[in-house]
């Protein structure tokens, strides 16, 4: 199948029946996958949630956030690694940084892998700047911990147009 370009994408909130298509790209995408658990957990809590898919279905990604005071806290954003390179991940930044003005969140927050440079690369093109380190926050190879790297993005300063750039 050819990678569908994020354009054509369409939106809409998970639920728990996605969870077993959410953890075969969430298995695919990551050395340490979250949990069955941890989806049910976010749904239960009522964080933010939205699948991307393309126009016959197919899951492209989701992300998950939890809303705080005047803040957003991305928790999980995930692109299947079949369609990763397509712009998907900027145009879910993109619906996030939409869901925090409705939501008058000022700012949105997050921790990625110190090793993950592509990531890190996207996020600073999107506008998120790196401010502080968190040691040992994620599992890694080994019974090792991996720091990351805690980014952040003023809501206020993040343009329409950023929002729907995707590549």
């Amino acid at each position: 199948m050819t990678p569908q370009r994020a354009s054509a994408a369409r939106f809409r909130a998970m639920t728990p029946q996605d969870i077993d298509a959410v953890l075969r790209i969430e298995q695919a995408a990551y050395e340490f996958p979250w949990s069955r658990g941890n989806f049910i957990d976010s749904l239960s809590a009522g964080h933010a949630t939205q699948l991307m898919c393309h126009a016959q279905g197919k899951l492209l990604g989701y992300f998950v956030a939890m809303s705080g005071v005047e803040e957003m806290h991305l928790l999980n954003l995930t692109v299947a690694p079949d369609v990763q390179g397509c712009g998907h991940g900027r145009h879910l930044l993109g619906t996030l940084v939409q869901r925090c003005r409705s939501e008058a969140a000022h700012s949105l927050w997050l921790e990625v892998r110190r090793s993950n440079q592509r990531a890190q690369s996207i996020y600073e093109q999107f506008g998120f700047r790196a401010s502080g380190l968190r040691k040992g926050y994620y599992p890694a190879a080994q019974g090792r911990r991996e720091d990351a790297v805690v980014m952040s993005l003023q809501i206020a300063s993040t343009s329409l147009r950023a929002c729907n750039e995707v590549e």
